[in-house]
This record gives structure tokens, sequence and C-alpha cells, in this order.
């Protein structure tokens, strides 16, 4: 068995790395290990059902209560979740099957801590509708797996603006900490078992996994394109669209996409830099960057 690491740096900053020497094939039993490893061995067992929730009064309620995405934040954590299970139940690969039902696990704890957010805070949501298993588990898998690596970007940001504005309390943002970090653990995972699925089809067959790469590519930037015009979807990104504009956050788009960035190397570079990570969106933001004023 591959052994791995995880060790405290600055101020308690998780690092995570396998202890193996040297470059690790993409495709290998190693590269699987790294990156299956790299999801169970950081896994946090917190318990929304003892989270400590700050008591908050006056205009720290009302920010909270205002932001207008918490319906639409339990319907993805609950879409995602039963998304990541209906493909877990299709693995035959011991680790792998692991790893992913881990990962669904934890968007059903994400949707959790939001219920319980909410119920103790007052806030009114619309009803959950009904979760339906997809017809094609690992199509949907790949689908919500670039959509989380988009959305991702942005939240890192968003999330860093909360943190330093002092919008919300600090010992709110504390309680998500682990929320958001659990979405960079799972974008790499997602990005590294894809290429390691490809790698390891039959040739034949990998035109279809690639098909579904840029089907699922194609679809998350149509999404996003149309919420930049103006246009209504229902996905993560229109939840960072609405948590700019709610919390009236006064930056320009290139110092905030520099601040997405910056968060997301922050967040990824915590574990293995032998793991492959998500390039389509730092990629698509610094050809956009030249095009954007600074102030």
């Amino acid at each position: 068995m591959v052994e791995a690491s995880t060790t405290a740096e600055q101020a308690g900053a998780l690092v995570w790395r396998l202890d193996r020497c040297g470059r690790i094939k993409v495709g290998s039993e190693v590269h699987k290990e790294l990156f299956c490893r790299m999801l169970l061995g950081t896994f946090d067992p917190y318990k929304p059902a003892i989270i400590d929730w700050p008591e908050l009064s006056g205009d720290e309620l009302d920010r909270l209560t205002g932001l207008p995405f918490w319906s639409l934040a339990i319907k993805t954590e609950g879409l995602t979740a039963q998304r990541m299970q209906s493909f877990a139940d299709t693995i035959e690969d011991p680790l792998i099957r692991e790893a992913v039902v881990l990962n669904a696990f934890e968007e059903r704890r994400h949707k959790q801590v939001l219920h319980n957010m909410i119920r103790f805070y007052g806030i009114e949501i619309d009803p959950e509708p009904e979760y339906v298993s997809p017809t094609n588990p690992e199509a949907a898998f790949i689908q919500t797996g670039y959509g989380e690596c988009f959305d991702s970007f942005f939240a890192f940001g968003l999330f860093k603006i909360a943190k330093d504005s002092g919008y919300f309390t600090p010992a709110l943002v504390e309680t998500f900490e682990p929320v958001i970090q659990e979405e960079a653990r799972h974008i790499l995972f997602f990005i590294n078992w894809l290429r390691y699925m490809q790698k390891n089809r039959l040739i034949v067959m990998r035109p279809a996994i690639v098909g579904r790469r840029f089907a699922a590519i194609a679809t998350k930037v149509w999404n996003r394109l149309s919420l930049a015009r103006g246009g209504d979807g229902t996905n993560n990104a229109q939840i960072a669209r609405k948590g700019h504009q709610a919390m009236g956050i006064d930056l320009s788009p290139r110092s905030f996409l520099e601040l997405c960035l910056a968060e997301n190397e922050r967040r990824l570079s915590a574990y293995d830099p032998r793991l492959l990570q998500p390039r389509v969106m730092p990629r698509l933001v610094r050809l956009a960057m030249p095009m954007l004023k600074k102030k």
C-alpha cells in the first residue's frame, strides 16, 4: 500500500503529500492511489449537528437572511449529491468507489450544514425538488464535476472577500471554511479521475469520454455566458453572481478575477503537486485579463 502524509504548516494550513518520491505517470495504479488517497486521507469528520452557530442580530442577521440564493444552494448540493451517489453505485473499482461514495457523503453534508443554518437563523426557502437519478450516471458525474471546477474558481474569491471585508462575522466565516476547502478536494479528485479513466479506457472507447468532456465544458461555458448576459440559470454560477451583487463588492472585474486566480492557486497548492489541476478557468481568465482595465 502507498502511504500518505498530512502535515500542518503556517497557521494550521493543510498540506497533503503522497509518501512516494518521483514522477507519477497519469493513468497508472500509483496515480489512482494518489488522487483517491488524497480525498480519503484528508476527510474532515466534522458533524453538522453540533456546529455552534454564532448569534447574529441587526445588520449582521439582515445581511445573511437577505442573500437571495439559499434555495438554489440547497438544490445544487442535493442534485450534486444525488449524481455522485448514482455514479458511485456503478463503479467496480473498490478504491475509486470508496472515494466517490465519500464525495457524495460530503455533498449531502454540505446540504445538511445549509439546512441547519437556515433553520437556526429563520431563513425562508422554497420547497426542495425531488432529486431523480440520472439515466447516464457517468455523463452526469462529468458534467457536475466540470460545473464544480468552474464555480469553485469564483467561490474561492467570493469567500476571500467575505472573510477580509467583514461582511460576515468571523465566526460564521470559519464555520464554512471546511465546506469551501472540501470543494477544492472534490475538483482535484474529479480532474485526476477523468484523466485516469481516459488513459485506461480501450482506444475505441476513449472518444466517448473525450466527447463527454467537451460537451460538459461547452455546456458550462454557455451557462456562464448566459448568466453574464443576464440570463437565468440553475447552477452555482448564479449563486456567485447573486452573491457578488448582494454583497455590493466594489471591485473591478480584473481585480476580482486576479483574486480568484490567487485563491484558486492557494487552495489547490495545499495538495501533492503531482496531482493534475483544473486548468480551463485559469487559462480563460488569463487570456481575458489583458482586455480588462485594472481599475
